[in-house]
């Protein structure tokens, strides 16, 4: 069996594609709950602003392949849905 080094070489390369997808969709979750948690509690002005941030890191993590570009757009379609609700009672 053949050991090449640039098999090694792919093998560290995806471990580390591997934790930086991992901590991305960490925080996408994170963003997306505290979101979340905004729209619930009826703080308007701070959901925006995770709305904002959370967009941003769908939008970053679909460019870079991590999620599907439809899986972000439904996450964020859900989320304004939400949010325009509240801001609209």
């Amino acid at each position: 069996m053949a050991h090449r080094s640039s098999a090694f070489k792919h093998i560290r390369a995806d471990k580390r594609k591997r934790d930086v997808s991992f901590r991305r969709k960490s925080a996408i979750r994170t963003a997306v709950k505290k979101t979340r948690v905004a729209i619930e509690a009826g703080n308007v002005e701070e959901a925006e602003s995770l709305y904002r941030s959370a967009a941003g890191l769908l939008d970053r993590a679909a460019s870079k392949g991590v999620i599907k570009k439809g899986t972000a757009n439904r996450r964020k379609s859900h989320l304004a849905k939400n949010l325009h609700l509240v801001a609209n009672r």
